[in-house]
């Protein structure tokens, strides 16, 4: 089943957040075609012609912007190919050369207007055109339906707007970060038990490449979020989380470069590695810092559990997942600083690699990014929707000290 429905849901309550959006965008196009079939049959009776609703369906887009700038990109395809099609059917008529004619010079215009996806509707409209025996009548009902059409769809756009998919944006994001506890829970495990193999590590390595395929679709999400409240009434309503999210996948993003870094140096060393004894000091030392990573794994998860939180409508748990997270953060810093004053030679045996500084920095900018206690302006659009009575004492404080600063 998932071949034919990749989002299929596991358990009967996910159903009705499936099946909305493609239910919401199905019912908007139909009644959008089927009001602009009326109004054009209204204006032209008994002609018959299907470019409004045709247009209708072509204009109305997910976003309220999507729908004016598909409008206008369809008008100027439809009215460039109908008057390059008009004087040539005026002049010179239709023949084999008169028609490559037309279709070279449409074509042509559609790239100088930057037509875009819709360059092709220009020849075709004025092919339509040349098809029939009366162009002028012709171009004349192809261009008020179309007009019809483009009107009735951005007016529809407007007046029934889209819900704005914040939602969707959030869990986006929110699978991102638990995507990446996942990979270092993986990473963990692997150290904790003995000295990961090079066919591991490479499977590692690649998991990074999906999980950066992830933060480019939650970047789409936000950045459908975000135009989304514009010209959408629904904006008015509706909760400003695009800049907080930005600023979430920012942190990610760099989080994923630390954790890159960090498999980096286990693949060059895992291999140099093989076949070594190892000793009770590296064995201890690599179990630790297992434990590190996997503490690291707890914070993100609980990131994630802060993005849910301080993103959806109900905000109620977001303090109890900020303290959580910056607690984790706190006693994982504490752990990798002990780590960094282990006296323990560069290069007398194999557990030095995980004190190299590439390493122990990999690490650090994992706990940096996940540290939201270390306010900088970076973050601040993570707090613009947060009155200052709500933040934790600690923020305020820190806030106080900056203004008096």
């Amino acid at each position: 089943m998932w071949l034919v429905w990749p989002s299929f849901p596991t358990a009967w309550s996910q159903v009705p957040d499936r099946l909305r959006p493609a239910t919401v965008q199905i019912s908007r196009l139909t009644i959008a075609a089927v009001i602009s079939f009326v109004a054009a049959n209204w204006w032209s009776p008994g002609t018959g012609d299907l470019t409004a609703p045709l247009t209708a369906l072509l204009v109305v887009q997910a976003s309220t912007v999507g729908t004016l700038q598909m409008g206008l990109v369809r008008v100027g395809a439809v009215l460039t190919g109908v008057l390059v099609a008009v004087g040539v059917a005026t002049t010179l008529g239709l023949s084999w050369w008169s028609l490559a004619l037309v279709i070279t010079a449409s074509l042509t215009l559609a790239k100088v207007l930057r037509l875009g996806d819709q360059s092709l509707e220009a020849p075709i409209s004025s092919m339509l055109i040349l098809a029939v025996s009366s162009p002028e009548l012709a171009a004349e009902v192809r261009i008020i339906n179309t007009l019809i059409g483009t009107t009735i769809g951005i007016a529809f756009s407007l007046l029934v707007p889209v819900a704005i998919p914040n939602a969707r944006a959030r869990e986006s994001v929110r699978a991102v970060a638990r995507s990446q506890a996942a990979l270092l829970d993986e990473v963990a495990l692997g150290l904790g038990s003995r000295a990961p193999h090079p066919e591991e590590v490479t499977a590692w390595f690649e998991w990074t490449d999906h999980i950066g395929g992830d933060i480019d679709d939650a970047a789409t999400a936000v950045q459908a979020a975000e135009e989304g409240r514009t010209l959408n009434p629904r904006a008015l309503a509706a909760a400003t989380v695009h800049p907080g999210l930005k600023g979430v996948l920012r942190r990610l993003d760099r989080c994923l470069a630390a954790e890159r870094t960090l498999l980096i140096v286990i693949g060059k060393e895992m291999p140099a590695r093989e076949g070594t004894s190892e000793s009770a000091t590296g064995a201890e030392l690599r179990r630790v810092f297992a434990m590190i990573l996997d503490d690291v794994a707890n914070a993100l998860r609980a990131f994630a559990d802060l993005v849910d939180a301080e993103f959806s409508t109900n905000p109620g748990h977001t303090d109890e997942a900020l303290h959580r997270t910056l607690d984790i953060v706190a006693e994982t810093r504490a752990v990798l600083t002990e780590l960094r004053f282990l006296d323990v030679a560069p290069g007398g045996g194999p557990e030095a690699w995980m004190l190299q500084g590439p390493v122990l920095a990999a690490v650090e900018e994992l706990l940096r990014q996940l540290d939201l206690e270390q306010t900088e302006r970076s973050s601040q659009a993570w707090l613009r929707r947060r009155p200052l009575g709500a933040l934790p004492e600690a923020w305020q404080r820190k806030g106080d000290a900056g203004r008096r600063g």
